[in-house]
């Protein structure tokens, strides 16, 4: 086998880029007068890595991507639209933005802060299902201020 013929894509976790995004996305959300919890279990199973609340009691969710090899190999991010009004992709500024799908809002982030790049499509969440969110929500941030 040549050189030319093999291929080796390395794969690196990257948790400090993954740290200083959502650090980066959850300032901007605080900008943007939400109040964001990061790593919160949602009611279908999957985990979202930044949920907020607005002061109109609007639900965002963000989805943290270190990489394009994190975004190729997650596909579940669809299954969080039910549980938000909007929902947005965070990316590093050295992330392609090209491979990541047009729907989604988009926000470029580093550890500093963060700015939108495209706006979330707007889904209001059904009145029931938004009084449950907010809840969970309270409730999450209140234990997790407890915690010693």
């Amino acid at each position: 086998m040549t050189a030319a013929a093999v291929h080796l894509e390395l794969v690196f976790s990257r948790p400090e880029t993954t740290l200083g995004v959502t650090r980066g996305a959850a300032r901007l959300l605080l900008d943007m007068g939400y109040a964001p919890l990061a790593e919160v279990c949602l009611p279908n199973g999957r985990r979202a890595d930044v949920m907020a609340i607005g002061p109109r009691g609007d639900i965002v969710i963000v989805e943290v991507k270190s990489g394009i090899e994190d975004y190729r190999v997650d596909r579940k991010w669809p299954e969080y639209a039910p549980y938000c009004d909007a929902f947005y992709f965070a990316v590093s500024p050295e992330f392609p933005e090209g491979v990541l799908p047009d729907e989604p809002g988009l926000i470029v982030a580093d550890g500093f802060g963060g700015a939108v790049v495209r706006p979330a499509p707007s889904a209001p969440l059904a009145p029931a299902r938004r009084k449950a969110l907010t809840l969970a929500l309270a409730r999450l941030g209140a234990l997790r201020s407890w915690r010693e």
